[in-house]
């Protein structure tokens, strides 16, 4: 038996998780971490909350609310989200613990001590205006390299490339829109050229050949450039202070303390279950393993391996699975653009539909490259897979089970050696073999080998023919079934839980060790009574497709737009139907507050055809004896309706202003009432 210590790469507490988060680190960390446990071996999946980035900052000035709030808000928010989904973490913390901030500084005050930072007096932009040092992220200017006004000073997020501050065109501060100056400030700096050695010696040479090439090539770019010293500390006002006397306004750096969450969180789950975490930790037998995405290589690979070396107590990564980027509709996957399918929404959306996510997600799983995600891909894995052929298999042996055998296993005269099972044991073998290279993907699909072997084992053998002109024969087709369908319902664990578990409680089946299924052991002894097992899968229909699709639709248009906050436009109505509608210019003549009703005035209008009631939830607005006289617009032949008891004849158009103010659509001169607006 192994230890082995998982972390996943810790989501910015700033907004909800996307299937992106989840296709790239969130599920196959999971499906690796449930597939060891199986295994016997020791196990913890450690996760958390990022809770100090600037993008948490940035939203909160939006809000007008604390960052304290923002990240209250969304780390109960994704905590849920990784629960619902059947993400078995062992524990699942926040960078804004005490017990993270104690661990942080710790590390911080030993490297300190140790003279293993070096100080440096170095000038920063500086906001006059807002008396603030700013952060790279809260520098936007033109990015150099493709023209794009909106880059920000550390990377521009149109055409990828990484940029510094000074690099861009026309620089302004995002807190005043000023242009920042630059102003002397110190900072402690880890000098990662002193690792450079080490690094090369550890990566280049001992995991050349167990590393994903995209980790690999990445790791040693960046070592054939050369390594320059790194600043460990921050000039904000959010974040873990840096533990020295008279620094105050300073934080840690938050790629220097955001990997130290993992161990914090460790601490947290070892306190909690009265363990010891050190051995996770510090004991060189331990096996630590990173899932993170593509864009986090280089700060798993590099700086926290520097850290924790210069620190000189821990253990370092034995591997860090990175994955590329999932894309969504053939478009990059973007969370300012609303560009994504939000997986709380998604589990609204699609209740009881957790392991039709996790599935298609893994089949697409961008392992080597960057994939795609389709919500017709989605509708189609579901209907002809989940539903055509594992749910198919499944409801029809537990069908004829009970009505052929009352749910008992069947007695059967042949031996133990069913070439069907020892073809599956090697199967399992093969879905081993690839999930310890991490190719969840072609575990996947080895499962769905199962699920196929078994349809066409029932398809073939057709006991409901054989029940009646050969019993014994039937007896052994649905045994062999049976032992098929409880494979399945224990190989199928670590990718689709909650299928798993129905399929389990069904067949009365507890767990068993995965090196059992690995030897072909019977797991459905004769005598055994299974229950009627309800159908696993149902089909997702076209118009559940349609409304997703809508849903991006709406988000593409929103992004065309202007103006952001503006309503996206209707559905285009022909030109009949324009010109039935009837606008004229009116007078309002008397005006007067509804009885108990705040927003609603009563309005009398003089619209050239004649003189009508209106009625309008305007109060909030304007006071009646302000509108008197007042030339408006008046749509004329709307159908009347009752409110509160006033028969309404007409209505008023008005927009709201950026305050939620209603404002009327007037004429720029006086016009005689009832002239038409065409």
């Amino acid at each position: 038996m192994s230890r082995y210590t998982i972390t996943t790469a810790l989501p910015y507490a700033n907004g909800p998780l996307h299937i992106g988060h989840l296709a790239g680190v969130y599920i196959p960390a999971d499906v690796y971490a449930r597939f060891l446990r199986r295994k016997g071996h020791d196990v913890i999946l450690i996760g958390g909350s990022d809770e100090h980035g600037i993008p948490i900052t940035i939203r909160a000035k939006k809000e007008g609310i604390t960052p304290q709030d923002v990240v209250d808000r969304y780390h109960e928010l994704m905590k849920k989200t990784f629960y619902d989904l059947g993400i078995s973490y062992d524990n699942y913390s926040r960078t804004t613990s005490d017990i993270h901030r104690e661990t942080a500084q710790e590390f911080f005050t030993k490297l300190y001590k140790d003279n293993k930072f070096i100080a440096k007096d170095i000038e920063q932009y500086y906001d006059e205006k807002s008396r603030e040092f700013l952060a790279d992220r809260y520098i936007v200017g033109t990015c150099p390299k493709c023209g794009n006004t909106n880059a920000y000073g550390d990377q521009c997020e149109k055409c990828g490339s990484t940029l510094s501050p000074e690099e861009l065109i026309e620089p302004h501060s995002m807190l005043s829109g000023e242009k920042p100056v630059l102003k002397k400030t110190k900072h402690w700096y880890l000098p990662l050229e002193n690792y450079q050695e080490f690094l090369t010696h550890w990566i280049l040479q001992n995991h050349k050949s167990d590393w994903k090439p995209n980790v690999y090539g990445q790791v040693k770019s960046w070592l054939d450039d050369g390594l320059k010293a790194r600043a460990m500390t921050r000039d904000l006002d959010w974040g873990i202070p840096v533990p020295l006397k008279d620094e105050d306004g300073k934080v840690l750096y938050v790629w220097f303390e955001a990997p130290i969450g993992y161990i914090s969180s460790t601490k947290e789950w070892a306190k909690n279950n009265e363990k010891d975490w050190e051995p996770y930790w510090k004991d060189k037998d331990t096996k630590l393993v990173h899932f993170i995405a593509k864009d986090n290589i280089v700060f798993h690979c590099i700086i926290f391996p520097a850290i924790l070396e210069a620190h000189g107590e821990y253990i370092l990564p034995d591997n860090v699975p990175a994955n590329e980027f999932l894309n969504l509709e053939n478009d990059k996957i973007s969370t300012s653009r609303n560009w994504a399918v939000w997986a709380h929404e998604y589990l609204q959306d699609f209740p009881n539909k957790q392991d039709t996510l996790r599935y298609v997600l893994l089949s697409n799983a961008p392992e080597t490259k960057d994939n795609n995600f389709t919500w017709k891909d989605f509708q189609t894995k579901n209907n002809s897979e989940l539903v055509g052929i594992f749910g198919n298999f499944i409801n029809r042996v537990s069908v004829l089970m009970q009505k052929y055998y009352e749910g008992i296993i069947p007695e059967v005269t042949i031996s133990n050696n069913f070439p069907e099972i020892k073809e599956i044991s090697q199967i399992a073998k093969e879905i081993t073999s690839y999930l310890e290279k991490y190719e969840f993907r072609n575990g996947l699909n080895s499962l769905m080998k199962i699920a196929r072997l078994g349809n066409k084992f029932f398809q073939d053998q057709e006991p409901w023919k054989q029940i009646k002109e050969n019993p014994e024969k039937a007896k052994e087709s649905l045994y062999i079934s049976a032992q098929i369908a409880a494979y399945l319902a224990q190989l199928s664990e670590p990718f689709i839980p909650f299928t798993s578990k129905k399929i389990m409680d069904g067949l009365n089946l507890n767990y068993v060790s995965w090196n059992d299924l690995e030897e072909g052991k019977i797991l459905l002894p004769s005598g055994h009574k299974i229950n009627t097992i309800d159908l696993l899968f149902s089909p997702i229909e076209d118009d559940e497709i349609k409304a997703q699709i809508e849903k991006l639709e709406n988000s593409k248009k929103i992004n065309q737009m202007t103006n952001k906050n503006s309503e996206p436009s209707k559905e285009i109505i022909s030109f009949e139907d324009f010109e039935k509608i009837d606008l004229r210019v009116g007078t309002i003549l008397e005006a007067k507050k509804v009885e108990k009703a705040d927003k609603l005035l009563q309005f009398k209008v003089d619209t050239g055809v004649d003189i009508r009631t209106i009625v309008s939830g305007i109060a909030e607005s304007f006071t009646p004896d302000e509108l008197i006289g007042k030339q408006v617009t008046v749509l004329l032949n709307l159908a009347p309706r009752k409110i509160r008891g006033i028969e309404s004849q007409g209505m008023l158009l008005l927009a709201k202003d950026e305050e939620g103010k209603h404002v009327f659509l007037t004429p720029d001169k006086f016009l005689s009432n009832g002239l038409s607006i065409k």
